[in-house]
C-alpha cells in the first residue's frame, strides 16, 4: 500500500474538492453546488486515540470556504444510556462494539433528515455520557447542498450512506500508547474490528497517523464505503 505524507489541512481541502468535483458531476444544484443540491455525508472513522474531530474540523473549515453550509456530529454525542452500556459490567468488549453507540438514533436523527425528501433537521447529540442524561440540544438546520460529517469510532459496517469515509488508523502499539490507560481495555474492541469489519478496506481513504504531526494517507481510493 502506497502512503503519502500530507497535512490534516491539505488533506482537508483535498477532500473538499472532491466533494465540490462530485457534486458538480452529478448535475445537481444548477451544476455547480448550489443550495439545491442533495445533502452529502461524510464518515470519519477511528478509535478515540486517533482524534477523528480534528480532521472532521479541518474539513468543515475547507468547505465553508467554499461557500458550503456544514454540520459535524461527533458519534460520541449519540452512546446508549449507562444502564444499557454497562448491562455486562464496564469493560464488556462485546458491549461495546455492539451496544454502547446508538446507531438506531443516528439512522433516525442524523442520516434520515439527510436523505432525500428528508427535512434537514438534524438532531446534532442525543446523550450526555457524563450526566447521563438526555442533551435536550436543539434541532440543527442544514439546508439542501450542505454537507454533514459524522466522526467517531466503529461507523464503518453500519452500512452508514456515507457519500464518502475516512479511515483514520493507529497500529496496535500506536494505538495502546495514544489510548488512555482508563479504555484500554476496549483495545481488543478494536482489533476485532479491524479484522471483522476491514475499515481500511471499506473507506473511501484511508490515514495512517501513528504520529499525528506527521499524517500519511493513500488518496481517495474511489467508489463507497457505508
Amino acid at each position: 500500500m502506497q502512503l503519502e505524507a500530507i497535512t490534516w489541512q491539505r488533506m482537508a481541502e483535498r477532500l473538499a474538492g472532491h466533494l465540490d468535483d462530485d457534486e458538480r458531476g452529478s448535475g445537481e444544484g444548477g451544476g455547480g453546488g448550489g443550495p439545491e443540491g442533495r445533502w452529502r455525508r461524510v464518515g470519519i472513522d477511528g478509535a478515540p486515540a486517533a482524534r477523528t474531530g480534528v480532521l472532521a474540523a479541518e474539513l468543515a473549515d475547507a468547505l465553508r470556504l467554499r461557500g458550503r453550509s456544514v454540520l459535524v456530529v461527533a458519534a460520541e454525542g449519540f452512546l446508549r444510556p449507562a444502564s444499557l452500556r454497562f448491562e455486562f459490567g464496564r469493560e464488556d468488549v462485546d458491549s461495546y462494539l455492539d451496544g454502547w453507540y446508538d446507531t438506531a438514533a443516528l439512522w433516525r436523527e442524523v442520516f434520515g433528515p439527510t436523505d432525500p425528501g428528508g427535512t434537514g433537521r438534524v438532531l446534532p447529540d442525543l446523550w450526555d455520557p457524563v450526566t447521563d442524561r438526555a442533551t435536550r440540544s436543539p434541532y440543527a438546520e442544514l439546508p439542501p447542498g450542505g454537507v454533514l460529517i459524522v466522526h467517531g469510532p466503529l461507523l464503518l459496517g453500519h452500512w452508514f450512506p456515507f457519500d464518502l469515509s475516512v479511515h483514520i488508523g493507529l497500529s496496535p502499539g500506536a494505538l495502546a500508547r495514544r489510548t488512555e490507560e482508563s479504555a484500554r481495555w476496549t483495545l481488543p474492541a478494536f482489533a476485532r474490528y479491524e479484522a471483522e469489519t476491514g475499515p481500511a478496506d471499506r473507506a473511501d481513504a484511508l490515514v495512517r497517523a501513528d504520529d499525528p504531526r506527521h499524517p500519511a494517507w493513500t488518496g481517495l481510493r474511489g467508489g463507497h464505503a457505508g
